[in-house]
């Protein structure tokens, strides 16, 4: 099953993942679906199998390891109209496997919110061998204190220029800052949107 938000006149195609532990209806894919929608960007939702058999039968699965999920990410990209410029990306482990099928298929680029770069705790146990390589366009928003990648790990990391870091003050890894910070979780979902949407309109600009 797939969700999409249809925008008007859209200028793109945003195909977003969902998280390890929250599925596509969880309240940040249903916002960050609904900002980029009222901003020109189509987004189309879906759940990986172990999330549809989580569903079906009302408990908690482990995802399923990274080829299964690559495979399935891949059937719906190939099940979408091309007529728009495609971009994938989605939340955490979604988008780390949005961004690992990127270089290969037809998106234009991608983009991420709150990338994994590391298990909490584990800043040795890197996942970015992949993003070395990467050559299409590709957005990282994350939360300046997100404890799989914090701003300060990040800057030390040896990405390529195709990968662009937006962080947002104070905010973990779904971008929710603290009360005391004065930035409030809302404003910073519509941030990190905005940049996704500025991201994205100038790629296809540029095409």
């Amino acid at each position: 099953m797939i969700l999409t938000n249809k925008a008007q006149d859209p200028i793109a195609h945003l195909i977003l993942a969902h998280g390890a532990g929250a599925g596509m209806h969880s309240e940040f894919m249903v916002r960050v679906a609904e900002f980029f929608a009222q901003r020109g960007i189509t987004v189309t939702r879906f759940d990986f199998e172990y999330m549809q058999k989580a569903g079906a039968l009302n408990r908690r699965q482990p995802p399923d390891r990274i080829p299964k999920l690559q495979a399935y990410f891949s059937l719906i990209i190939a099940e979408l109209d091309a007529s728009l410029p495609l971009f994938i990306g989605g939340k955490s482990m979604g988008g780390r496997v949005a961004s690992m099928l990127l270089d290969e298929s037809d998106a234009v680029g991608g983009v991420c919110f709150g990338y994994p770069f590391h298990p909490p705790g584990k800043v040795d146990k890197l996942r970015t061998e992949h993003l070395t390589i990467l050559n299409k366009p590709l957005l990282v928003v994350q939360g300046s204190r997100d404890t799989f990648g914090t701003e300060e790990e990040v800057a030390t990391y040896d990405l390529p220029s195709a990968i662009r870091t937006y962080f947002l003050p104070d905010g973990d890894h779904s971008l929710k800052p603290r009360k005391r910070s004065g930035y409030t979780e809302e404003a910073h979902i519509i941030a990190g949107v905005d940049a996704g949407v500025e991201f994205i309109r100038q790629l296809v600009s540029s095409e």
